[in-house]
């Protein structure tokens, strides 16, 4: 079994997450002078949001995206987008430069290839990356039953954005949305999966035991992505 780093209450849990980003995207900048940050929606990262952008980093120097997106603009209340602008690009951090992966193109897929070109200018690699998980066991946009999820988890395909489509017969997810691939998570510097409370640490025991052909948390385990597991049971 994969560790699991506990933390005794919410605080606690979420400095350590924002420790944990901000030293690889530190390391980043002293190697190659940029870094690349990744991030998640939802209500979990908000707290680690407000932490990192604090960190005494060089913001200028740094691409903030997102590892999926649905396919809203940012006026929409579940653009993610508009999320991690309100989160995370404030204080230090506003001078970070912020690559969205929705685009206004006819087709989800076309936009997602356009954020796959706008991924690779920026050197294609993620340099630290934060990581939700949902109750089903999803994370970014890998959801159980989805016809891209074989796609999404591939090992052998190149790092990509793909389009996912909306479930069917009232399975995830509602909307189209944009999700990065696993081999983007395989080849960062850092993941961090940042998980609260009693259910989510019960999914992801059982995750990890699964399938990396259809299970997303079994396939970071199962294909080596830099994993750090942090949890308190205070959701």
């Amino acid at each position: 079994m994969h560790e699991i780093r506990t933390f005794p209450d919410a605080a606690a849990w979420a400095d350590a997450c924002a420790a944990r980003l901000s030293e690889a995207l530190s390391a980043a900048l002293a190697e190659s002078g940029k870094a690349v940050f990744a991030g998640s929606g939802g209500s979990t990262p908000s707290p680690i949001y407000a932490r990192l952008a604090q960190a005494p980093l060089d913001w200028s120097r740094i691409v903030v995206t997102l590892v999926d997106e649905r396919y809203v603009p940012e006026t929409s209340p579940d653009s993610n987008a508009a999320l991690i602008k309100r989160a995370l690009l404030t204080g230090p951090a506003a001078a970070a430069r912020f690559t969205p992966l929705y685009h206004p193109s006819v087709t989800v897929d076309r936009a997602a290839a356009l954020a796959g070109h706008a991924l690779a200018d920026e050197g294609g690699r993620l340099d630290a990356v934060l990581l939700g998980m949902g109750e089903d066991g999803h994370i970014c946009s890998m959801f159980p039953d989805s016809p891209t999820l074989k796609a999404l988890l591939s090992p052998t395909l190149p790092p990509a954005v793909l389009g996912v489509p909306p479930g069917r017969d009232g399975r995830a997810p509602s909307l189209e949305r944009l999700s990065i691939n696993l081999p983007y998570l395989v080849g960062a510097r850092r993941v961090v999966l940042a998980l609260t409370g009693a259910a989510k640490r019960a999914v992801f025991e059982r995750e990890a035991a699964g399938d990396p052909a259809v299970q997303p948390i079994a396939a970071l385990l199962a294909h080596k992505v830099p994993l750090e597991v942090l949890w308190t049971e205070a959701a």
